[in-house]
């Protein structure tokens, strides 16, 4: 993106020390030794300090006249400007305050779209780390990686990453204000055609979950005088906050066709903040906050003929899953049910044997009925198989044991896996909340609810993460269950029994526990 006022920014730039090299280096291993060729910052002494110090002391600059949060709801996601921090860094420090700076993110998404080249679909770094001055950001290369090979929406463009400035700003901002570390999931879209976004939102949507966070990295209107700036970038604001697709994209081809002079966009990352407006539209217990809003013009650096626009908003849900139904599970329960399937599978595959759980030591929750499907994955991120059941009768940890060697060995989709599949072979556990009958389809939301048909002696399941994974329609959702696994023929649910259904999702190697 062009930035105004270029000769103020090539004085600011030489204050703020020496550039950072904008090359990648193979540097360092992940867990498996495949080496990593981490992202080098390529903005760092440009749009912001390029050493340490100076960096945490402009940061603590702005998060000292930051407003605190705005909302006590969880926050979901925020909105925050890329340009250089003495154009915009005041309102990004905005967003970034509402977050909650003990919080332990398990992924945070960060969402930018590209300035420098237009390609198909997404691009998602998977290839190594992000670097900053404040130090090295991980990516959570399995789960980026599983995204590309799942999805037809994502690759890896190694240029969409090279010179992006986007996703690279906004790092530090999380290194200062975050207590935990945490890991990110870095995709930068390329294409601008509503309808691939909405198959990118659609692949997102199963991580739009009170565990992760999502981060859509955008300014907003370019080089307008300061006093239409102000007028669209309201207008366009207003848009994004009524949570309506449709009205954002309305808002900006009513200013595109308006004729303002100098206007060359009223949002350059769009297609980033449609794709979070696609994940939450349906959501009614999703809120946008407008929080701060600045432009280029009321900094010490720009004049008021040609500014570029920044609106911090922050979008929070007022409804966590532990809340709605009572039933949730922490770290330690996940990675000990995914303990008891790999074991589970192991040892029934190897030696024909069912292990003796040791249940000592296990939480109320693990004890708690409950229904559960366990899912394998091959290597290339191919399904290898997936059973569960809905019944809640048995404890949790007995349905994982007993839905692992199902699984493994009785899908009749597949042959059995084999002692030498298993060291590739990825375990995914989706543990169910209770059912509810639903009357009309328009209370499913996509990627968020499965969906239990029943008909007479006939039923059928989607698991939450199917639309998602195919980008169906709520029409094709429902009508390709009651066809393909109920059997009751397309139409079929019109009279059937309908009930919805949330999971809690988790895997061996996305850390999603």
């Amino acid at each position: 993106m062009k930035i105004i006022n270029s000769i103020l920014l090539i004085v600011m730039f030489s204050i703020f020390s020496q550039s950072s090299c904008n090359s990648q280096e193979k540097n360092s291993e992940d867990q498996s030794g495949q080496k990593l060729i981490n992202r080098r910052p390529v903005v760092a002494g440009q749009f912001y300090p390029g050493n340490k110090k100076d960096l945490e002391k402009m940061l603590e600059e702005f998060f000292s006249k930051a407003t605190p949060g705005v909302s006590k709801e969880q926050v979901a996601a925020i909105l925050s400007p890329h340009a250089g921090y003495v154009f915009s860094g005041e309102v990004a420090a905005n967003s970034f305050k509402q977050l909650d700076r003990d919080k332990k993110y398990e992924n945070i998404f960060i969402i930018g779209s590209s300035h420098r080249t237009m390609f198909s679909g997404a691009s998602i770094y998977n290839i190594g780390n992000y670097i900053t001055p404040l130090g090295e950001v991980k990516v959570d290369i399995p789960l980026t990686t599983k995204l590309i090979n799942g999805y037809d929406v994502f690759s890896f463009n190694g240029n969409a990453h090279l010179g992006e400035h986007s996703l690279e700003v906004q790092l530090p901002f999380l290194q200062y204000w975050l207590n935990n570390e945490f890991s990110i999931v870095p995709i930068v879209l390329g294409t601008q055609a509503p309808k691939t976004v909405e198959k990118i939102a659609n692949a997102l949507k199963p991580y739009f979950t009170d565990e992760n966070l999502f981060v859509i990295s955008t300014d907003f209107s370019h080089y307008p005088s300061q006093e239409n700036a102000v007028k669209i970038d309201n207008s366009t604001a207003d848009a994004v906050v009524s949570n309506s697709p449709r009205e954002l994209l309305k808002t900006i081809g009513k200013h595109e066709a308006e004729g303002i002079e100098n206007l060359a966009t009223c949002m350059c990352g769009w297609t980033s903040v449609l794709t979070l407006m696609y994940m939450t539209e349906e959501d009614k217990n999703i809120t946008y906050h407008k929080v701060k809003y600045m432009n280029s013009g009321d900094t010490p650096y720009g004049d008021s003929f040609r500014v570029v626009g920044y609106w911090s908003i922050v979008v929070t849900s007022s409804e966590t899953k532990k809340g709605k139904t009572g039933f949730s599970l922490d770290k330690k329960d996940k990675v000990e049910l995914l303990k008891i399937a790999r074991n589970t599978i192991e040892t029934f595959i190897k030696e024909g044997k069912i292990i003796n759980i040791e249940e000592e030591g296990f939480s109320n929750m693990l004890h708690t009925p409950a229904g559960a499907f366990v899912t394998l994955h091959s290597s290339n991120g191919k399904l290898r198989g997936c059973i569960g059941q809905f019944d809640a009768k048995i404890p949790l940890y007995k349905v994982i044991s007993e839905m692992a060697i199902a699984a493994s060995s009785r899908d009749h989709r597949f042959k059995p896996v084999t002692p030498d599949e298993l060291a590739g072979i990825e375990l995914e556990i989706s543990v169910l909340t209770p059912m509810k009958k639903i009357q009309s389809i328009d209370e499913i939301i996509l990627g968020k609810h499965g969906i239990y048909i029943v008909k007479e002696s006939r039923s059928g399941t989607f698991l939450p993460q199917v639309a998602s994974e195919f980008g169906w329609t709520k029409e094709e959702f429902v009508g390709r269950c009651s066809r393909d696994k109920a059997q009751i023929g397309w139409d079929g649910w019109k009279d059937a029994d309908i009930y919805i259904f949330e999971a809690i999702v988790f895997s061996e190697k996305t850390r999603n526990p």
